[in-house]
């Protein structure tokens, strides 16, 4: 299994979680990126930064993405497109999207988008908390092993 990682967005306390648990389990790990993005030195982790522009990162991980790989992402339309291909996905707050879930976010997506366009202000997501932080890390946990 490999993970895949749309570094663009993704939180720094996150990714300093997946340093570790690739490091442990010697899991190959890989950042994709509009701009560059830190990594440590490790045989298991790199990043790839790819052209600015909307998709580009998630249209690469998509295309490189094998079945059971998993990906962290926030991105829904992501999500279900990783799931097409019988990847894993974990968003950064700890949730493990699935067949079973991803129609009814895709679906509750669409319609707060439409009422951001519309003018209303959704308020958009609060901050990482420490119980998002600890969900991630256990989640991924079950995953890789």
């Amino acid at each position: 299994m490999k993970i895949w990682v749309d570094a663009d967005a993704c939180p720094v306390v996150i990714k300093e979680i997946l340093f570790r648990a690739a490091a442990r389990t010697r899991s190959h790990l890989i950042l994709i990126a509009n701009h560059p993005v830190y990594i440590p030195t490790s045989p298991f982790i790199r990043m790839q930064q790819v052209e600015a522009g909307f998709d580009v990162a998630d249209n690469e991980i998509v295309k490189r993405l094998e079945s059971g790989d998993l990906v962290i992402t926030s991105d829904i339309p992501l999500a279900a497109e990783v799931i097409r291909k019988d990847g894993f996905v974990l968003s950064p707050r700890g949730e493990l999207y699935t067949k079973e879930n991803i129609g009814a976010r895709l679906s509750m997506r669409d319609f707060m988008e439409a009422l951001r366009n519309s003018g209303v202000d959704t308020g958009g997501q609060a901050s990482l908390s420490q119980n998002d932080r600890k969900s991630f890390a256990n989640q991924l946990d079950k995953l890789l092993v």
